[in-house]
């Protein structure tokens, strides 16, 4: 497995709220894990954010020395996330900083991280599993 593309989504229902994250990791053409679940109080943000770090960590657990010979593309609906991984745009919030510091230091796990904003049609099942995450908590 050379390319893994992740589909990611993060909500809170209130700002902050109950939050939660979606996570698609597919080879392409085939999904190969899916997962939502809760993260307890958050910002739309940090829930974009914490659904980045936990497909990170996933992978990275699941490649084991694999991950090192891995392109990832993360796709996310959120320009915000995507633009500031991307570094152009400023990451001036505090807890979001943080948040950007995980990343950078997960990503030097794998052999190369990139990042596409989606528009929210094409990341309805990360989204459908937010939304199930927050309805069965």
């Amino acid at each position: 497995m050379n390319k893994i593309i992740v589909n990611t989504d993060g909500g809170a229902r209130g700002n902050p709220g109950p939050a939660a994250i979606g996570v698609v990791i597919s080879d392409g053409t085939k999904i190969i894990k899916e997962y939502g679940k809760t993260i307890g109080t958050a910002t739309n943000n940090i829930a974009e954010y914490e659904a980045v770090i936990s497909a990170l960590e996933t992978l990275s657990k699941d490649l084991g020395d694999k991950s090192k010979q891995t392109d990832i593309l993360i796709r996310a609906d959120s320009e915000l996330i995507v633009r500031q991984l991307e570094g152009k745009y400023k990451v001036k919030e505090p807890n979001l900083q943080k948040q950007f510091i995980r990343v950078y230091n997960i990503k030097s796990k794998f052999k190369s991280v990139s990042y596409l904003h989606v528009f929210r049609e094409q990341n309805k099942e990360a989204d459908r599993l937010v939304n199930e995450a927050l309805d069965n908590k």
